[in-house]
């Protein structure tokens, strides 16, 4: 500080400091519901939601891989806590998301990521009990979902967002799971619908699209069909299949506050692969 004319005068210069603000993470303050949270993108979402400031409730049917995952959020100063839920049982959904705002006060977000895998193969050698369960677990299950959810976050935050998990077989023909992308693509009718639905109270809702990833789904299918990633690497402008952690950043930014005026899309995480 120094002196002219009689007026005190404050001299500021650019020297740097030490102190840099923490940053601020992506879900900060949220609260966070996610179906399948025990392996594959659930548990990528997990992980990476509560990296970015967010408290989580992680649901799945296997109650070991869902401790695994909170442990781990934990140990690396997240707050995570887990539920069984089973998709196909609606009691046990509508008691999942009502968890949430027991443990946490609110629902701010969620991510519908859970889904059950298939046999590959046309649809005249489906087991009627197989489609069956794809529908209850696929589709049943996100709608149940997301009606609880939007009670949650209506009873609570007032506004939020929601994201459901389809694929980028919901986008086109499906020979080799026309049962699993029939249920994905009217996942994305339910998004788009509850999107003009609850927009006006700003409750927001999306889905992604994933194509190949490696998750557990995709290994056993690779098992039982040898040749499936390489031949969707093929098809893949990128060369490559994805990373369970990229499509849950996906996911996480449809989530955030920065995706403040996206709802009713379907976002492709494909690698181009329908470029």
């Amino acid at each position: 500080m120094r002196t002219r004319g009689g007026r005190r005068l404050t001299v500021m210069d650019n020297t740097p400091t030490t102190e840099i603000p923490a940053p601020i993470g992506l879900l900060a303050g949220k609260v966070a519901f996610i179906t399948g949270a025990g392996r594959g993108i659930g548990a990528a979402a997990a992980r990476l939601f509560a990296r970015e400031g967010a408290r989580v409730l992680l649901a799945a049917r296997t109650q070991a891989q869902l401790k695994e995952v909170a442990e781990d959020i934990g140990a690396a100063g997240g707050t995570a806590a887990y539920v069984r839920c089973d998709l196909a049982d609606p009691a046990s959904v509508r008691a999942a998301v009502d968890r949430a705002v027991e443990l946490y006060g609110r629902l701010d977000i969620a991510f519908n990521n859970a889904a059950t895998g298939v046999t590959p193969g046309p649809l005249d050698r489906i087991e009627q009990a197989e489609f069956d369960h794809v529908y209850e677990v696929n589709l049943r299950g996100p709608w149940l979902a997301m009606a609880a959810e939007v009670a949650a976050i209506r009873a609570t935050a007032k506004t939020g967002a929601i994201v459901n998990n389809s694929s980028v077989g919901s986008l086109m023909g499906n020979p080799e799971l026309p049962a699993y992308g029939a249920m994905k693509r009217a996942v994305n009718s339910l998004t788009e619908s509850a999107a003009v639905t609850y927009g006006p109270e700003g409750i927001r809702v999306n889905a992604i699209a994933p194509g190949t990833t490696l998750t557990e789904m995709i290994r056993d299918w690779e098992a039982n069909t040898p040749g499936v990633i390489d031949r969707s690497n093929a098809v893949t402008p990128l060369r490559r299949p994805a990373d369970p952690d990229e499509i849950a950043q996906a996911a996480a930014w449809l989530l955030s506050d920065r995706a403040s005026y996206v709802t009713g899309t379907v976002l492709s995480v494909d690698g181009g692969a329908r470029a």
